[in-house]
């Protein structure tokens, strides 16, 4: 059976075992909301548990054709409940979606991206359980100091708490991948971030592009904001800091700027023509 539906270009891995995939969806909370979004969801090995409740809506994003055949008849899956596409191309506007949960067995190529994809909308996203490589999942909650610590650890955790739930061994997929995997769990803060997400995101990734430099050395593009030298933390490397501290410094960026951010866009523009 998974041999006739496996496809290389999709990065597919097909989990087989049913205790495991049982234990990952009752890791969903339900907790102020009762919609959720399987992303990939192959041949429903997750689905068949997540259809159990009828008290709760579920929407399925798939990019294979031919599993979206195979999961309609299986499980009478209605085509509004179906969407064919890219996760990674998907506005959850487009059916009116404002508050749900994430749950998946992601691609381990494009799982970053999948990340930032729920970060970009996370006003609408309280949690995701999600399955990644398992040094996806050490970096995603990681904490400063560790060699794991980086641009996805402040991030995602500066919306979510993330949490590492467990490890999965390579025998329970189909094909068998190269590596282990691990699920984990990210439920959305609920204070208020005071800084900006766009200019977090530049000075984190700026930050980390070179994280054995100092700051004030990694943060180059940031030299031209008035009184740069008497923002806090310069003398740190990127790996030392928290994420409470990545704001703090996000937010003196932005006071000294006097918020004016299109300054930023255009340094980031001519940096990147440049390249």
């Amino acid at each position: 059976m998974h041999k006739l539906f496996f496809k290389k270009k999709f990065d597919q891995y097909f989990l087989k075992d049913q205790n495991i995939a049982k234990k990952i969806v009752n890791h969903l909370s339900f907790e102020n909301y009762n919609t959720v979004v399987e992303v990939g969801p192959g041949l429903g090995i997750l689905t068949q548990y997540l259809l159990i409740n009828p008290y709760h809506h579920v929407f399925f994003i798939e990019i294979d054709k031919q599993l979206i055949s195979f999961l309609k008849k299986k499980f009478l899956i209605s085509n509004n409940k179906i969407i064919h596409n890219d996760f990674l191309k998907w506005n959850p506007e487009e059916i009116k979606l404002h508050n749900f949960a994430i749950i998946g067995n992601f691609p381990y190529k494009i799982s970053s991206q999948i990340l930032f994809h729920i970060l970009k909308y996370n006003q609408y996203i309280p949690e995701c359980i999600g399955m990644f490589q398992k040094e996806v999942a050490k970096r995603i909650t990681s904490h400063k100091g560790k060699k794991t610590y980086g641009i996805l650890s402040v991030l995602i955790q500066t919306f979510y708490d993330a949490k590492y739930l467990f490890t999965v061994k390579k025998k329970v997929f189909f094909p068998v991948p190269n590596v282990e995997s691990a699920v984990i769990s990210l439920k959305r803060k609920n204070e208020t971030i005071y800084c900006d997400k766009n200019v977090l995101f530049k000075c984190v990734k700026t930050a980390f592009n070179q994280r054995r430099k100092k700051l004030k050395n990694s943060l180059q593009l940031f030299k031209y904001v008035p009184n740069f030298n008497k923002i806090p933390f310069l003398n740190k490397r990127a790996e030392e800091l928290s994420v409470k501290e990545f704001i703090q410094l996000t937010r003196e960026i932005e006071i000294k700027l006097g918020n004016d951010y299109s300054i930023i866009e255009r340094k980031f523009v001519s940096q990147r023509n440049k390249k």
